[in-house]
């Protein structure tokens, strides 16, 4: 089949599903200036070094690793990004009735700003607009922190316990909340299309929701400039611009 023919059909699919689930990556917000991490020109492949500063255990046991991560946090894309194409077709989507529930891998915020309601989803590596303690749990307003940063503090520490603070996301080593991830896998379970976009799909448990879908009968749609692990498993796989595709195929 042509893509455009392909677009047709998956376009088809999505107006009689009526559970759809939506699986978002990194690649749905590089249109909104937030680079990917394992893409040709990732955060990670472009400098290896970076994903220390994303891994829990450098964090905690070296100060000049947290200095080093609030200083980057200043100039993080998410505080000036705006919603793209992509984001406003999953919000309109919703606004239609046919999306069950949205998991991303994104901590940028994106999909709750372009209108997706913040009880069908599950950011199951967090948000970068919040921070908290490690020590307390105290959660607050990232911008409220990165003040005390700007105003001097180069590894502000919590003022309600003086413990060690982060940014409210998930970093590497540290564990997943259950509740998020059984509501993600759950919601995956009951979906009739499941439909992938952005993600290489090579993180677990989040990739996990594939299969599981595939296995409850969903259909699966997997969007995506490079090839993923579950390209064979897909009823249609599009590699063309999320931008321009997924407006279309969430159209009315």
């Amino acid at each position: 089949m042509t893509p455009a023919t392909v677009l047709d059909s998956v376009r088809n699919w999505i107006d009689s599903a009526e559970r759809i689930v939506a699986l978002t990556g990194a690649g749905i917000s590089t249109d909104s200036g937030i680079p990917d991490f394992r893409g040709p020109q990732g955060v990670w492949t472009r400098d290896p070094k970076a994903e220390k500063l994303s891994d829990i255990r450098y964090y905690i046991s070296d100060p000049e690793i947290r200095r080093l991560s609030w200083r980057s946090r200043l100039d993080h894309p998410a505080w000036k990004a705006q919603p793209n194409l992509g984001h406003r077709a999953l919000a309109a989507l919703e606004r239609r009735g046919k999306l069950h529930a949205l998991i991303t891998q994104n901590i940028d915020g994106l999909h709750l700003r372009a209108g997706n309601s913040p009880g069908r989803v599950f950011e199951v590596h967090g948000n970068v607009h919040r921070a908290m303690c490690l020590s307390c749990g105290w959660r607050g307003a990232m911008q409220d922190v990165l003040a005390r940063v700007r105003a001097g503090e180069d590894d502000p520490p919590c003022e309600e316990c003086g413990g060690i603070l982060k940014s409210d996301t998930i970093s590497f080593g540290q564990a997943l909340i259950p509740e998020v991830i059984e509501g993600a896998m759950r919601s995956a379970r009951e979906a009739d299309l499941l439909l992938a976009v952005g993600s290489t799909l090579q993180v677990y448990p989040v990739a996990g929701a594939v299969p599981l879908a595939k296995d409850a009968g969903a259909r699966i749609v997997i969007m995506n400039a490079q090839p993923t692990a579950f390209d064979d498993m897909a009823d249609a796989v599009l590699t063309m611009s999320i931008g321009e595709a997924l407006p279309f195929i969430c159209g009315g």
